[in-house]
């Protein structure tokens, strides 16, 4: 149980340090099924281990590769909606949470990995600065959905807020990444306290792959300003894809059996 916790923090790191975000996607499912944690004690294990990774992984990004703006407000609109979407969780049969989470990750995986890069967008101009009045709204409404499916579903957002950031917003890459880490460091802190009451967390579990985590984070994140952005969008957008088929498919085998 620890050596699986040791072997998937370090993935999830990577994964948090190259394309900030994706960590939760695979964080849930390997502690489900890598680890055998239950769905209810998996989601907050999952918040605390990608919180802390996302929040080592940006520090190589704090001066010039965080949005700090958009990242308050993001990450602002998105707390109360974690708690409406912790709610929900406890009326939800868990094997329908893990398909639903596996349609999420599909859409989100497909708008990336056909995507073109955006030069502009309503958050970045070529003219430079930020149009409020365009950029505002979509800020909130990014925030809000990524909130409630961090309570709903126990991810970050990371694989949401990297698509939502790159094609809704106009970010670049760069930019992208080092503003998700800090989302998905106040969603996951949101959605972890709305959760925490209603479970034991095994903390040697948790230490094990957090540890890893961070620590694999800390170094994918200074080797991702090196990787063009093209190639950063397609290997997210594929691993999405893949872990969405498996995810579906283990949600329907448990339906079955």
């Amino acid at each position: 149980m620890i050596l699986a916790s040791l072997l998937l923090g370090v993935i999830v790191g990577a994964l948090l340090g190259l394309v900030g975000g994706g960590g939760a996607i695979l964080a849930v499912p390997a502690l489900v099924y890598g680890v055998g944690l239950p769905l209810e004690e998996a989601i907050p294990t999952s918040l605390i281990v990608v919180g802390a990774a996302s929040a080592v992984a940006v520090l190589p990004r704090l001066r010039t590769g965080v949005n700090w703006r958009l990242a308050g407000i993001i990450g602002a609109a998105g707390i109360p909606t974690a708690y409406l979407g912790a709610l929900v969780n406890r009326l939800v049969d868990p094997q329908l949470l893990l398909v639903a989470f596996s349609v999420i990750m599909a859409i989100a995986g497909v708008r990336m990995f056909f995507a073109t890069p955006a030069a502009t967008g309503p958050c970045v101009p070529a003219s430079g600065g930020i149009w409020w009045r365009s950029c505002l709204p979509r800020a909130l409404a990014t925030g809000t959905v990524v909130g409630f499916l961090t309570g709903l579903l126990g991810v970050g957002g990371g694989f949401l807020i990297v698509p939502a950031l790159a094609l809704v917003l106009g970010l670049p890459m760069g930019v992208t990444i080092g503003t998700s880490l800090v989302i998905i460091v106040i969603n996951s802190a949101a959605g972890f306290i709305a959760h925490v009451s209603d479970v034991q967390i095994d903390w040697a579990v948790t230490g094990a792959f957090a540890g890893t985590a961070m620590l694999t984070s800390a170094i994918a994140g200074r080797l991702s300003r090196g990787i063009p952005d093209r190639i950063l969008k397609t290997s997210f957008a594929i691993l999405v894809l893949t872990l969405a088929v498996y995810v579906a498919l283990r949600a329907v085998a448990g339906w079955l059996s």
